[in-house]
């Protein structure tokens, strides 16, 4: 019996012995616990500045004008005046279609017309003849109104007779057709020789008018009466852009007077002077319109704002060492900047990087440069 109770005592004291290490290792790790966290995070101040009223888009370019150039006349093209894709100016000669006939036309209608005004010329001379000759009575009332009928009736006729060398001079000048306004040409199906129509569908050319051009965008029907209401107080710009690279500024210039009810949107136009030909008619590109500036906007970087189960925060260092959730209620976002209604004043500093790992209160070590933002 004495052996087995001493052999009981013998194993509690191991057991103690051998629970040492571990209620050590405890109490240092509990000690560890408790001493306070420190998060990395990076910074950057709240600022106050003047920020645009924007609209983005999608648009496509679109001539300023076109034309389908067709013959007003039927013959053979004579002479093509200009190379496919060539600029011409207003008035400049496209094609010739031959004249020769039309021109016989012309001096044909010009004898008529010389040959019926001598007539014309003689019978007022009958009939002021014959006039004189019934007041004395040497022949009979009659005979002067047979003279005076005629000559009024070769009055008409000479007047027939210069209608017709206005038409065939009109005819005449359709065989050169002209450009009417600056622009591009484009392809062309009829080469010298070929007979043209004036009942043809195909035309002999297109050009399109590209300075200025259009710019064509649509917004949602939800932005229409904004956008009025910034007209009424003044023009707006509008900047468009390639691919994010060049980038050339005009004016909104046309509303579209119904929404389509399709897609709710509506269709509106910039016009840009396009005086170096760099934007094309049927190009993509991306729309921006201003509608105004807000002037004092606090701003801070979009990053810094969080959206949690109480709505959008940020967290704001407090004595450049505690990290503070602070609610905010957000206007925009412009670029890579949030604009702050409320909740933000300018100058305090916000995190930007490492808020997933705070809490409210906790300590925080700042790390590296913050990014500088547009002043």
């Amino acid at each position: 019996m004495r052996d087995r109770k001493g052999l009981l005592k013998r194993l509690v004291v191991a057991a103690c012995l051998m629970a040492l290490p571990f209620a050590a290792a405890s109490c240092g790790s509990k000690k560890q616990q408790d001493k306070p966290r420190t998060a990395p995070v990076k910074t950057a101040k709240a600022l106050q500045k003047d920020v645009p009223l924007e609209i983005k888009a999608i648009g496509e370019m679109e001539a300023f004008s076109s034309v389908a150039v067709r013959p007003q006349i039927d013959g053979p093209v004579q002479k093509v005046h200009f190379s496919e894709g060539q600029f011409v100016g207003r008035g400049d000669l496209l094609f010739t279609i031959d004249p020769r006939p039309f021109e016989v036309a012309l001096k044909r209608a010009e004898a008529q017309l010389a040959r019926d005004k001598a007539q014309a010329d003689n019978a007022v001379v009958d009939a002021a003849r014959y006039k004189e000759l019934v007041s004395k009575g040497y022949v009979a009332e009659a005979e002067y109104e047979q003279f005076r009928a005629s000559a009024e009736a070769l009055k008409a006729t000479v007047e027939a007779d210069a209608a017709s060398v206005d038409a065939a001079r009109l005819e005449l000048g359709y065989c050169y057709i002209r450009a009417p306004f600056a622009g591009k040409t484009g392809a062309t199906a009829f080469d010298k020789g070929n007979i043209v129509r004036a009942s043809d569908q195909t035309p002999l050319v297109t050009i399109y008018q590209v300075e200025p051009i259009y710019a064509s965008f649509t917004l949602p029907e939800q932005t229409l009466s904004s956008v009025r209401s910034y007209m009424a107080k003044g023009a707006l710009d509008v900047r468009v852009s390639i691919d994010g690279a060049s980038e050339f500024k005009g004016e909104l210039s046309f509303v579209d007077n119904a929404v389509d009810r399709a897609t709710g949107t509506i269709r509106l136009k910039a016009t840009l002077k396009n005086r170096d030909r760099a934007l094309w008619p049927g190009q993509f590109v991306n729309v921006v319109l201003r509608l105004a500036t807000q002037k004092g906007a606090v701003v801070v970087p979009s990053q810094a704002v969080m959206t949690g189960q109480t709505g959008q925060y940020v967290f704001v260092i407090k004595d450049g060492t505690t990290a503070e959730e602070q609610p905010v209620t957000v206007d925009r976002t412009h670029e890579n900047e949030t604009v702050i209604n409320s909740g933000i004043t300018p100058g305090e500093e916000v995190v930007i990087d490492g808020q997933l790992q705070l809490v409210p209160g906790m300590k925080v070590v700042i790390k590296g440069d913050s990014p500088v933002q547009n002043k």
